[in-house]
């Protein structure tokens, strides 16, 4: 017994001593977290504004509102971290997550990678380092700046899918089945779609090219039994997260990502683009396809959007020459000079995958003679195509076109993900193939791969020649430093600014070039058996691991970290802010600066505007058709009672609109049109007070006749997010238009404690038919998503662990009668 204790020791201690050194690279790098300071994702910001009468919700009754009235004019939180009953799998990522933000996400790449190492049978320092390269990868560090945190969760477990997938074509059933189901689970928990949509690009890779292998080899037992786990897998792996995909699956169809009911522009033209989403709007984030390059050198296109310059710079010494102190010249130069010059309207960074990690990919393709290597490379390069978008417009409109799904998501430059997974994978499998071969194939291929990358170094540096190194901001640039003063100084200082970028262009091309020649060199060592194989490894994965982080520092560091308090209560009210809390009464504001982008509004008030990528498609168009008009009429009738505005020096000041219709009004008269399109086009004209339109297709009230009650009035008495109570008083039958956002699922009304039908009026408001005299009206919101969703989680749950539980006893069970007595 103490013998088998000893050897699973052995065994596993080189596994836990990288673990153990996951947790503390991925602490010392954010180490602000040990001095309880927190990082302000600019992102994580918003949301907090977004959620914050959810989480006031929650904190006081300990229980889930399921919607809030704080952003966009009332919405589900279902894509604002709503917390659901039975979320069992939510708990195991918690318990996975267990350092502090955000270093629970680089560990988790960390982990992940590794695993999937582990299943390409790597051993485990060449994993180790593999893993670091792969979460200091510089994109997936500056979308933890940012705060794209739910992407960064996503990506996290991908590796750990594919592991999952490659243990079952392995033909480990059990493991890799029980390894695809929670990673598979996890990854859906981790609620980025677009991520996991993406991640399916190396899953059908690896599907296709197992397949056509089983079958080949006729090998139908193992097809079967390989499908069959993959189906059981995902099945409970669904139900698991039966709740959030149910209601993402309802919302989906009332958000921006899904499809508009409306057939004409807000001009009045037809619509042509049968996209989800308008096809510009997709594609507006498309990297260039020079621009890709900086996967190899990082600054090749000039780092990101507020790269800093030193005192070397052309631009310092330009404005230094011009007459300015140096205090100045630094201002002027940290403020005005944008080194960034390629196609994207905001990069935070470029998506620098490191050189060294690049050239061992190189030598992977020639020197790993497994299969499998050419679908990580297929995976890596369709997804490098994909990522120039409108700059590839034959393989993008197709895919927006034909390919199910690919048009409900933007910022296509993203799908580099798939890259930045494929190429390190590639390029430790490269590494381990060459330490594990013989000493003349090692040196042949070794010099292929050096001439390689030395070839597309010396075709990057004459390519400079070609480019002219001017940004999209620069006209803009030249045109506000040639006003009112000497138009040579604008000049002067666009051609100091494309100075830079030419500079910063071969001194990073350089630098790459150092960092592979220095790979080569460890690695020619070693096939001319002068370095050992462990100093080589260890050579090798330091200069691959600290090129990347100290590209990572210059975007993501300790100045990027705050107070705890600065990170939970970002907003800071305003005067105006505090002049519009002082009316109790229950209301909308409307932040004219904010507009539909800022979720700051919702942090104090109820805002029609927010920050969400999946904002309600109702307001959205409402916006787009009507606000963006100035159409008061439109503003009246979702209650906007107070306008922020801002004067001529910046500052915020509220103006008080008498005109609001109010939290529900009788109106004279309803009419009915025949299209979304006649009820939008209607308001245009509608006088929201008395007459309410309607869509006849959609809603069938049981009256259209009304008397009209100068009397009638309905007041709200009571409010909740998730609960409004009105009273009504009128002589005569009359109908009720409410300022609440019409979302049919989940919504419940009755009068006097019986339930009644209501419909969606003015394009995006509630309204129903109200008897005579003095009633009772609620409106509950009670999803019956959750409800359902819920129970099939706690049911899959238990599936999977009666499961698991079963399949461990069964494979312990063969093995001792598989094992020699």
């Amino acid at each position: 017994m103490m013998q088998k204790i000893q050897a699973y020791l052995q065994k596993g201690y080189p596994h836990l001593l990288a673990i153990s050194g996951f947790i503390l690279v991925a602490v010392i790098y954010f180490y602000p977290i040990l001095q309880g300071r927190k990082i302000y994702q600019s992102d994580i910001v918003q949301y907090t504004g977004m959620a914050k009468e959810q989480n006031d919700f929650r904190a006081t009754y300990d229980t889930e509102p399921y919607w809030t009235n704080s952003a966009f004019g009332g919405m589900p939180t279902y894509q604002l971290g709503a917390k659901y009953p039975h979320d069992y799998i939510g708990a195991i990522d918690d318990i996975v997550r267990f350092l502090p933000r955000p270093a629970d996400y680089l560990w988790l790449y960390f982990l992940g990678f590794y695993v999937l190492m582990f299943v390409l049978k790597t051993d485990p320092l060449k994993a180790f380092f593999g893993a670091l390269a792969f979460g200091f990868s510089t994109y997936l560090i500056v979308i933890l700046g940012v705060g794209h945190n739910a992407k960064a969760h996503a990506i996290a477990y991908m590796p750990l899918v594919v592991a999952g997938v490659l243990g079952v074509f392995q033909k480990r059933y059990l493991w890799g089945g029980i390894l695809t189901l929670f990673a598979v689970a996890l990854e859906i928990n981790a609620n980025h779609f677009q991520m996991t949509y993406y991640l399916l690009i190396v899953l059908l890779g690896l599907g296709f090219y197992y397949g056509i292998k089983m079958l080949r080899e006729k090998d139908f037992t193992a097809l079967w039994k390989t499908a069959a786990t993959f189906v059981i897998a995902l099945i409970l792996a669904i139900g698991a997260n039966a709740t959030s995909l149910l209601a993402t699956q309802e919302y989906a169809q009332f958000s921006t990502r899904g499809k508009s009911t409306l057939q004409l522009e807000p001009d009045g033209k037809p619509k042509t683009d049968k996209a989800t989403l308008d096809r510009s709007y997709i594609t507006e984030y498309s990297y260039g396809i020079a621009e890709s390059l900086n996967l190899i050198a990082p600054r090749l296109f000039g780092g990101g959007n507020d790269e800093k310059l030193s005192d070397d710079s052309s631009v310092y010494q330009f404005m230094l020459n011009y007459g300015a102190t140096e205090s100045e010249a630094r201002q002027f130069t940290d403020a005005y000079a944008r080194t960034y010059w390629g196609e994207q309207p905001i990069v935070a960074a470029p998506a620098y995958i490191g050189a060294v990690v690049f050239f061992l990919f190189v030598l992977a393709l020639y020197h790993d003679k497994r299969q499998l290597k050419w679908v990580f490379f297929g995976g890596a390069l369709v997804s490098l195509l994909l990522s120039w978008g409108k700059n590839f417009p034959a393989l993008t409109d197709f895919f927006i076109d034909y390919v199910p799904l690919y048009d409900k998501f933007r910022a296509v430059s993203s799908i580099q993900v798939v890259l930045e997974l494929c190429i390190p994978v590639l390029a430790i499998m490269g590494l381990h193939a060459f330490m594990t071969t013989d000493a003349e194939k090692r040196w042949n291929n070794l010099k292929k791969a050096g001439l390689t990358c030395l070839g597309i170094l010396l075709l990057i540096f004459f390519l400079k020649s070609s480019f002219n190194f001017s940004g999209t901001l620069d006209a803009d640039l030249l045109r506000m430093f040639s006003e009112g003063q000497d138009k040579s100084f604008g000049i002067g200082f666009i051609d100091a600014l494309k100075a830079d970028r030419e500079t910063l262009y071969a001194a990073d091309l350089l630098r790459s070039g150092f960092l592979m020649a220095l790979a080569f060199v460890f690695l020619w060592r070693f096939s001319k058996v002068k370095l050992g194989a462990m100093n080589t490894i260890f050579c090798v994965g330091i200069v691959m691991v600290i090129d990347l982080v100290l590209v990572d520092k210059k975007y993501v560091d300790s100045t990027d970290f705050v107070s705890a308090h600065e990170v939970d209560r970002p907003f800071q009210a305003t005067p105006a802010d505090e002049q519009i809390l002082q009316d109790t009464t229950y209301y909308r504001v409307l932040d004219v600066e904010g507009n539909m982008s800022s979720a700051r509004a919702s942090f104090f008030h109820k805002s029609i505007g927010g920050y969400s990528a999946v904002k309600p498609r109702a307001i959205q168009e409402l916006f787009d058709y009507q606000i963006a008009k100035n159409n008061k009429e439109v503003l009246d009738m979702l209650n906007i009672k107070y306008i922020i505005q801002v004067n001529e020096k910046g500052e915020q000041f509220p103006t008080f609109n008498p005109d609001a219709n109010g939290n529900a009004w009788f109106v004279h008269s309803i009419q009915g049109v025949p299209s979304d399109d006649a009820v939008m086009k209607s308001l245009d004209t509608l006088k929201t007070k008395s007459v309410a339109v309607y869509n006849r297709n959609e809603f069938k009230p049981s009256s259209t006749r009304f008397v009209r009650d100068t009397t009638a009035r309905v007041q709200l008495t009571a409010y909740r997010p998730n609960q409004l109570t009105y009273v009504s008083n009128s002589k005569h039958e009359g109908f009720v238009v409410f300022s609440e956002m019409y979302y049919k699922p989940g919504w419940q009304a009755k009068i006097d404690g019986k339930s009644v039908a209501y419909g969606k009026v003015n394009f995006a408001l509630r309204g129903m038919v109200v008897p005579a005299g003095k009633h009772t009206i609620t409106f509950t919101f009670e999803p019956q998503v959750v409800k359902t969703g819920s129970m099939v989680s706690l049911v899959s749950f238990i599936l999977i662990v009666l499961l698991s539980i079963v399949g461990i006893y069964l494979d312990r069970r063969q093995r001792k009668q598989h094992s020699p007595s």
